[in-house]
């Protein structure tokens, strides 16, 4: 019993400590075919056009080149759960930024409840 107390008191330290590891991530390309939903209206938020970068990949087919996959937002249900997660995690105003109004290439890190989003090249 004192090792699984021991291990949930760790795993509790290294949430707080922004320690915990992702339990996946991706990079992807956000291109102007990311920018549009399915029914062609322009997205104008950032997290609106990760999740469609997402179902364009797993849904659609419409992957480019510098995407990778995941095996988190591959779910519909976890692609809806995007823009909740995005708000509980890392992503500066800059990087908003630069989505809405470009197609850079993205880093996503992934965790239980959050994500972190880093623009690694515009």
């Amino acid at each position: 019993m004192k090792p699984i107390y021991l291990s949930a008191v760790f795993l509790l330290a290294m949430q707080a400590t922004g320690l915990a590891q992702p339990i996946d991530s991706y990079t992807a390309r956000l291109s102007s075919a990311d920018h549009f939903n399915s029914t062609g209206q322009r997205l104008d938020s950032a997290a609106a056009i990760i999740r469609q970068d997402r179902a364009n990949f797993y849904v659609y087919g419409n992957r480019d080149p510098d995407d990778e996959a995941d095996s988190f937002f591959r779910s519909k249900d976890n692609r809806a759960r995007l823009e909740s997660m995005l708000n509980r995690g890392k992503f500066t105003p800059a990087a908003r930024r630069a989505i809405v109004n470009g197609t850079p290439l993205i880093h996503v890190d992934i965790y239980e409840d959050s994500i972190d989003v880093a623009v690694e090249a515009d």
